[in-house]
């Protein structure tokens, strides 16, 4: 496994690999690994013959600075975790290398950057899509993996690869949860026992929400879902929504072919997202 820190020689150990026709694959993460990482490199192995994974945590995404210096770095267990998963190459640019200038960004993602995760974090998205257009320049990968936990990240993603006519493929990888079900996020490990027990309810809401699609109408499995989380102690709901997965606004077709629910609670002081495809 190679472990990069600049673009250039990134590019000088890609380069020769490209011009062999090899398909090169990138997962880009902020580090702080877990098995829902693996699983994406797993993914990405069956698709690709080169694996690059990049470990950066981005500042211009964050909207609230304490967030950003309390954001996980465990780089040795990292690569570790990424040796043993058979990574090829491991890019682990510093902020200077990524932003050696200050720059201006802002494109249209669409009117879906501003709904759910966008109105509680405003111009995240602008922060993410700036990041992921840097790593793809530097990787020129042929296609991308992300998690399906970060639904919204991927529906922006794809908005920005569109914008730009990027030749490369976004692949959404299944979340990963604990046998309990709790979807697996590098924020758990800021869970107390009695706020790890209490954030099950995210999930046993949208397993709910799923279980009676076929059954109950959309606002009546909006109440029982809300209900569910509202009477859970020490969690404080955000938003949940039934949502067309292309756009994001609330939907009340069931017929149509791309229905999501999405969740974001504050339990205890960690702010948890989670979703389920319904159809």
């Amino acid at each position: 496994m190679e472990v990069i820190n600049t673009i250039a020689a990134l590019k000088s150990l890609l380069g020769p690999i490209q011009l062999t026709q090899q398909k090169i694959a990138l997962v880009p993460t902020m580090g702080a690994l877990h098995k829902g990482h693996v699983s994406l490199i797993k993914i990405a192995q069956q698709q690709a013959d080169v694996v690059v994974c990049s470990i950066f945590v981005n500042p211009t995404q964050f909207t609230d600075p304490k967030d950003l210096e309390k954001y996980p770095r465990p780089l040795e267990h990292d690569l570790k975790m990424l040796s043993e998963a058979g990574c090829n190459v491991v890019f682990m640019p510093s902020v200077t290398e990524m932003y050696p200038k200050p720059e201006a960004w802002h494109i249209d993602l669409g009117p879906a950057e501003f709904l759910l995760e966008g109105e509680f974090r405003k111009g995240h998205y602008q922060g993410v899509t700036q990041i992921v257009k840097k790593l793809f320049d530097a990787v020129n990968p042929d296609v991308a993996f992300f998690g399906q936990k970060d639904f919204q990240q991927v529906l922006m993603i794809k908005n920005m690869v569109a914008y730009f006519d990027m030749p490369l493929q976004i692949v959404s990888c299944p979340i990963i949860r604990e046998a309990d079900g709790l979807a697996m996020s590098s924020r758990n490990i800021h869970l107390t026992a009695a706020d790890r027990k209490n954030a099950l309810v995210l999930s046993r809401a949208l397993s709910y929400v799923q279980e009676n699609f076929a059954d109950k109408s959309i606002p009546e499995l909006l109440k029982a879902a809300k209900e569910m989380i509202k009477a859970t102690p020490g969690v404080a709901l955000d938003y949940f929504t039934i949502a067309n997965g292309e756009t994001l606004l609330p939907e009340e077709d069931k017929a149509h072919h791309n229905i999501v629910a999405l969740v974001a609670a504050k339990v205890g002081q960690t702010r948890l997202i989670d979703n389920m495809i319904l159809n």
